[in-house]
């Protein structure tokens, strides 16, 4: 059954992954372009050889690495899935699904991002680039550390109070300890002066949209295979051996 629901996590990442691209170059190229801009202005330099073309990064590169991207976080969303249905909560595997893939998006990209928000590439040095990076992932760990333990919290108070408390102390627990270590962790970076506050909201705007749209597709592509796998029917029903009950799920 882990392979299957592999196959679905997979096949949800897959799709996430072509649905965030088309986002992101609809919604956050213009701002991308225009950060660019910027930074050309600002420091005019000899012309150099672009290793990779701009057109070229923003069609195969960008796809490669969005589908790159979401076939992981499919891979482990499945495995994410398999350990938690049935140990936190009592919902169906579809419920279950929407509620990871929300809360996975919270956990893994929002409050991170909440920190330490996503800047054009284009702005900044590169020499910044490891003092940027490393606050991040670290703020990244806690954050799932943190959401780690606030479900054992949760499982613990569960067996002596009801549900709705167990999961409000846990959910205060998991705030406590965020919050905590983003006050604790050091601040971002500056921007260059007189950037454009405009294309630095658009660009971080679409930052969150594109997450949005990987980890809604995800979930509801998983939510829509895996209740499949759990009753051991397989993932396409058109090619199920059963040509009536295949036909009414293909009707359904």
């Amino acid at each position: 059954m882990l392979r299957a629901l592999l196959v679905c996590g997979l096949l949800a990442g897959a799709c996430g992954g072509l649905l965030a691209t088309g986002f992101a170059e609809l919604v956050g190229e213009p701002a991308l372009e225009d950060a660019i801009a910027f930074e050309e202005a600002r420091s005019p330099a000899a012309p150099e050889t672009e290793l990779v073309a701009r057109g070229l990064q923003r069609s195969v590169g960008l796809l490669t690495a969005a589908g790159v991207y979401g076939l992981a976080l499919g891979g482990l969303f499945a495995l994410a899935f398999a350990v938690v249905y049935g140990r936190v909560g009592r919902a169906g595997p579809a419920r279950t699904a929407l509620w990871l893939a929300a809360i996975a998006f919270v956990v893994v990209f929002l409050v991170p991002f909440v920190k330490y928000p996503a800047n054009p590439p284009a702005v900044g040095g590169a020499n910044t680039i490891a003092a940027r990076t490393d606050p991040y992932f670290a703020m990244l760990a806690i954050s799932v550390l943190a959401a780690v333990a606030a479900a054992r919290v949760h499982a613990v108070l569960a067996r002596h109070r009801s549900s709705s408390s167990a999961t409000g102390l846990a959910l205060v627990s998991y705030v406590v300890v965020v919050v905590a270590a983003g006050l604790a962790l050091p601040s971002a970076g500056g921007l260059p002066p007189r950037f454009p506050a405009a294309t630095l909201w658009d660009f971080r705007e679409a930052s969150v949209g594109t997450q949005l749209v990987l980890w809604t597709a995800l979930g509801l592509v998983f939510a829509a295979t895996a209740p499949r796998v759990m009753a051991g029917q397989p993932i396409r029903p058109w090619r199920s051996s059963g040509g009536g009950e295949a036909a009414a799920a293909t009707r359904d």
